[in-house]
């Protein structure tokens, strides 16, 4: 829940960090590092996309420069009549950024990138392509974002065919949240994070997360980000420290009218305003969520909208453990105010309560304090059945897979 800046060699240490499972160093965490390649406007064979390119589908949120911002924001598109895939990225790209990326249902990849390169992400050997699809069929390519406090600035697409759009799915889900929803400690951060396995474990919706570490829900000074989700949220960048580099005090605003509305929007925020070391009261906490479920509710008025309850951590109790918990009261009362008569007025309702107590045990949650890969399945598959028994949403994931390297488990039968 903690973020202070970061020099650019912690940065770029951090983006190929080792990971630990169990204590054991995982081997090859990261597999597909791609290389560069030199392209230019006379390369044989080869055609450029710009960032504007309508083939191209920007999934989360990215600004008018073409960065991205928040958690897990990523790129979408469809390729055919060439095998070869290669991507440039601008000035504002982070050092040693580490991207996840695929083709079509193919288990992520991993690679660091950095500003003015181009890297050849997809050739003819690369994993699934022309796998057992038709010759010229379709072929879909996806990048993500892993690491919340960095970004990339796309410069352009290249391929050695052409590039098709891939439609949106008809349903997308909007994640407003901190460190608990921005994956933050977790093994791939966004790609590991509860959000994540809500959103790409139903399979058949767009999703975004708009959560970053530290952030309140007030509008308030927290842990170094100098606005709450209150004001944030409203627009395209987060509260890191590059997007006051690039933005200053002046951040553009989040054109809601241009993208996919949402048709449901989690929130899942508190816990740093619950922390004594900023000073935010019980009854700013309380206005401020009115203040936000009313912003989201007078942008997409037919969403539905989950409040989550905050988990707040868990702590020994005599020869036990018990969940900590936050806000109780607050978040209750939030609800509450959402559904009586004198807000509905006849309306369906469209707040709905979400009460983690009891999915979460000690163990789940890290030394970090934060969710372990686990603790953020477990959230994820009770919000999944939650909002497909609430909201009559069905499962689309075919199989491939969503978390990426959890495939660990006993292989001795005698012991």
């Amino acid at each position: 829940m903690y973020f202070s800046l970061l020099s650019t060699a912690v940065i770029a240490s951090l983006a190929s960090a080792t990971i630990l499972q169990n204590g054991q160093v995982r081997s090859n965490p990261y597999p597909g590092e791609v290389s560069p390649i030199a392209l230019t406007s006379k390369s044989k064979g080869w055609t450029a996309y710009p960032p504007t390119a309508s083939e191209l589908s920007y999934k989360g949120r990215w600004d008018s420069k073409h960065i991205s911002w928040w958690s897990a924001p990523g790129l979408k598109f469809g390729f055919k009549g060439g095998d070869d895939i290669a991507i440039s990225f601008g000035n504002y790209t982070d050092p040693g950024v580490l991207l996840a990326y695929r083709v079509d249902g193919q288990d992520w990849q991993f690679s660091n990138v950095t500003a003015n390169m181009t890297y050849q992400f997809v050739t003819p050997s690369t994993t699934g392509v022309n796998l057992t699809t038709p010759m010229n069929a379709v072929q879909t390519f996806e990048m993500r974002v892993t690491n919340w406090a960095y970004g990339v600035q796309l410069a352009g697409v290249w391929t050695t065919g052409k590039l098709v759009k891939i439609p949106n799915y008809k349903k997308n889900i909007e994640i407003i949240g901190d460190s608990l929803s921005a994956g933050q400690y977790a093994t791939y951060e966004g790609l590991s994070s509860y959000s994540w396995g809500v959103g790409a474990g139903f399979g058949n919706v767009e999703f975004s997360i708009t959560a970053y570490p530290g952030i309140c829900l007030h509008d308030s000074r927290c842990y170094g980000n100098l606005r709450g989700q209150t004001y944030q949220w409203l627009h395209a960048s987060d509260t890191s420290g590059r997007a006051i580099e690039i933005w200053g005090d002046h951040p553009e605003q989040w054109n809601f009218a241009a993208h996919q509305a949402a048709d449901a929007v989690i929130i899942n925020l508190g816990t740093n305003d619950n922390n004594t070391a900023n000073n935010i009261t019980n009854t700013e906490y309380y206005n401020s969520y009115i203040q936000l479920v009313n912003e989201v509710h007078g942008v997409w008025p037919k969403a539905q909208i989950v409040l989550i309850s905050l988990w707040n951590g868990f702590g020994a109790v005599g020869n036990t453990y018990a969940q900590g918990g936050a806000f109780i009261t607050e978040i209750e009362e939030v609800n509450a105010h959402f559904n009586s008569p004198q807000i509905l007025k006849g309306q369906t309702p469209f707040v709905h309560y979400f009460n983690t107590t009891g999915i979460l045990q000690h163990n789940d949650i890290n030394p970090q304090y934060h969710p372990t890969d686990v603790g953020h399945v477990k959230i994820a598959s009770h919000l999944l059945q939650y909002m497909k028994l609430n909201f009559g949403w069905v499962f689309g994931a075919t199989g491939p897979e969503v978390q990426h390297d959890t495939l660990y488990w006993n292989d001795q039968q005698d012991y």
